[in-house]
C-alpha cells in the first residue's frame, strides 16, 4: 500500500536539498505534496486518486498552476519509485499576448515608489528599484551586499549557476546613503531588526500594502513583476533577446520570450502603424 507519511516527506526534503534545489523550489515541491497528502484524508496513492486529484485541480486552478503542481507530484512519485502513479501535465497552447490585468506598467511601478516614499518606508523603496533596475530574482537579493554595492555589481550563485550582475551607478549613489544611514559595514543591504536578509513572503507583505495608497490592483503587485517590468523595458529599447536571457539567468531564451510577451493592445497599435491600410 503506497501511503504518504511525514517520514516519505522527510526523506524528499532531503533529497531535493542534496540535488541543490533551489530553497524556494524546495519549499514549493513539499507545499505541493502535503496539499495532496490533505485532499487523499490519509487515503491510498493510486493512479485512480491521483486522477481524480487532476480533475480537482484543474476545475479550482490555472492550467500552468495545475502542471506545476503535477510535476512536483510526479517527482515525488519518481522518487519513491511509484511509477504507475505517474499523470501526465495539461496541453497548454503556447501563450503569445501577456494578461493586461497581470502586467505591472511603468506608471504603475512608479506611483508604487512614491507610495513608499509617502510611507516613508525608504528600505522597500530602494529594495523595489534594486530589483526593478537590475533584473534580479527576489531571492537573490541577499546578494545585493555592502561589498557589491562598493563594486558597482554582484556575484550571483543560483542553482550552481554564476553571473555577475551589474548595478547602475544611480542606484549604487542610493544604496551607497542608505548603507551609511543604517551603519551597515558588511554583508546584505537589505535586512530585518535582528540583522537577517528579508525573506520573499515579508517583501510580498510590504509591497501589497503599497496598493491602495498607489491606486494599483494587487493581482500585479509582486516582487516577481518587479523582474518582468525590466525585461519588458530592457528588450523593447536593446531588443536582444540572448543577451536579457545571460542578464536574466535563463537557461533558455524561451523562458525569456515569456517576459518580453506583450499585450494585444501593443500588438494592435503595432499592426496600425504598418501603414497597409487604405481608407
Amino acid at each position: 500500500m503506497k501511503l504518504i507519511t511525514d517520514i516519505l516527506i522527510k526523506k524528499f526534503k532531503e533529497f531535493l536539498t542534496n540535488d541543490e534545489k533551489a530553497e524556494a523550489t524546495v519549499e514549493k515541491y513539499i507545499r505541493d505534496v502535503l496539499a495532496f497528502m490533505t485532499w487523499l484524508m490519509g487515503g491510498e496513492v493510486t493512479k485512480s486518486a491521483v486522477l481524480d486529484y487532476k480533475q480537482y485541480l484543474v476545475k479550482s486552478y490555472a492550467p500552468a498552476s495545475v502542471n506545476s503542481i503535477l510535476s512536483s507530484l510526479n517527482s515525488f512519485f519518481v522518487f519513491n519509485e511509484w511509477y504507475d502513479c505517474k499523470v501526465k501535465i495539461l496541453k497548454i497552447q503556447k501563450q503569445i499576448f501577456a494578461a493586461r490585468s497581470k502586467e505591472l506598467s511603468k506608471a504603475e511601478y512608479k506611483r508604487l515608489l512614491q507610495a513608499a516614499r509617502e510611507k516613508k518606508n525608504e528600505r522597500l523603496y530602494l529594495l523595489m528599484q534594486t530589483i526593478c533596475s537590475s533584473g534580479i530574482r527576489v531571492s537573490e537579493l541577499s546578494s545585493i551586499t555592502v561589498e557589491a554595492v562598493k563594486k558597482h555589481q554582484a556575484d550571483i550563485n543560483c542553482k550552481g549557476k554564476i553571473r555577475v550582475v551589474i548595478l547602475p551607478d544611480e542606484l549604487c549613489r542610493m544604496l551607497n546613503v542608505y548603507i551609511k544611514k543604517q551603519h551597515l559595514t558588511s554583508g546584505p543591504v537589505f535586512i530585518t531588526k535582528n540583522g537577517k536578509p528579508l525573506d520573499r513572503s515579508t517583501i510580498w507583505k510590504m509591497m501589497k500594502a503599497l496598493c491602495d495608497m498607489a491606486g494599483v490592483d494587487r493581482e500585479k503587485v509582486f516582487p516577481h513583476n518587479l523582474r518582468h517590468l525590466f525585461a519588458r523595458t530592457y528588450y523593447s529599447i536593446q531588443k536582444d533577446i540572448v543577451r536579457l536571457a545571460d542578464i536574466l539567468g535563463h537557461s533558455s531564451v524561451n523562458t525569456t520570450r515569456i517576459y518580453t510577451m506583450e499585450t494585444c493592445d501593443v500588438h494592435r497599435r503595432q499592426l496600425q502603424n504598418l501603414g497597409l491600410l487604405r481608407l
